[in-house]
């Protein structure tokens, strides 16, 4: 979002449009943004889970965006999102706004920079404390954060292996969105070469049934992060990302003298969303 809002405020845009699902982090961080440089934000919440839950629809990620002073919009699970918010910023531009349109998980190239600095960043840290780190797990959805990871490490000529837990899509469907806008980030940074193919790498085998639903292996991460560490994940991105990274460590997938990194991309709040999921737990 910071290169995203630099952008916005270099147009001159004063509303941004976003997507995302319920319980969007990326559409409750662009809403926080928007106010703090005192632009309007228009949001559209698509319904990925089918849930009804007060809870759900209206506490967590969805009281904050109200709270920030959303306009929110919800749409049916399925829709065209891009092409939903194309059609609010034209209703908005022939009312004289100007609009600034974000793609779900700020997942195009200039947002990507986002990662690709954060990749800068863990390896400069790593290097100051004199840390080896074999690899870098994090979760991916969107794209956008993965994409930017795995240019930024390519960029440096990093040894690490970077591994995307997915949250959504099929294996090879991951892939295939992270190495595009990966190859197009890139691009932007007028990187010589080409981004390999082979870099990108996702395990997206703790969806489980769907995007934002609950598995039994999220909800083992969440509580064993919180009581173990005092470190909150969240249901949808970083709590199935760790699920999967405790899952592959208990199956061998990492040497016992290789340096793991996870990656938190932060969300917790997204827990007040789904209180009755961690309620066995709880008791």
């Amino acid at each position: 979002l910071e290169f995203l809002m630099a952008e916005a405020r270099a147009l001159r845009a004063d509303v941004v449009i976003t997507q995302g699902a319920t319980q969007s982090n990326h559409a409750r961080q662009t809403v926080a943004a928007a106010a703090r440089l005192g632009l309007q934000c228009q949001i559209l919440l698509e319904d990925r889970t089918g849930s009804t839950d007060p809870d759900y629809t209206d506490n967590g990620n969805v009281l904050l965006d109200r709270l920030h002073g959303a306009t929110i919009e919800r749409r049916a699970g399925g829709s065209d999102m891009q092409a939903e918010m194309e059609a609010v910023a034209a209703r908005l531009t022939d009312a004289g706004r100007r609009p600034y349109v974000i793609p779900g998980g700020g997942s195009t190239p200039l947002g990507a920079l986002g990662y690709a600095n954060a990749a800068l960043e863990l390896v400069d840290q790593a290097t100051e404390r004199g840390l080896r780190i074999d690899h870098l797990v994090h979760a991916t959805g969107s794209a956008g954060t993965q994409a930017g990871l795995v240019v930024g490490l390519q960029a440096l000529n990093s040894p690490i292996r970077l591994l995307g837990i997915g949250v959504r899509a099929p294996r090879e469907k991951q892939e295939a969105m992270v190495h595009d806008l990966g190859r197009r980030t890139w691009d932007l940074l007028g990187l010589r070469g080409e981004l390999p193919r082979e870099a990108v790498v996702a395990n997206c085998d703790y969806v489980g049934d769907g995007y934002g639903i609950p598995t039994p292996g999220m909800v083992e991460a969440v509580t064993l992060l919180a009581r173990t560490e005092g470190l909150l994940l969240d249901p949808v991105y970083s709590g199935k990302g760790m699920a999967g990274l405790i899952d592959l460590i208990r199956k061998g997938r990492f040497g016992k003298d290789e340096n793991v990194v996870f990656l938190h991309t932060g969300g917790s709040v997204a827990l007040f969303g789904y209180p009755s999921t961690f309620g066995p737990a709880l008791r």
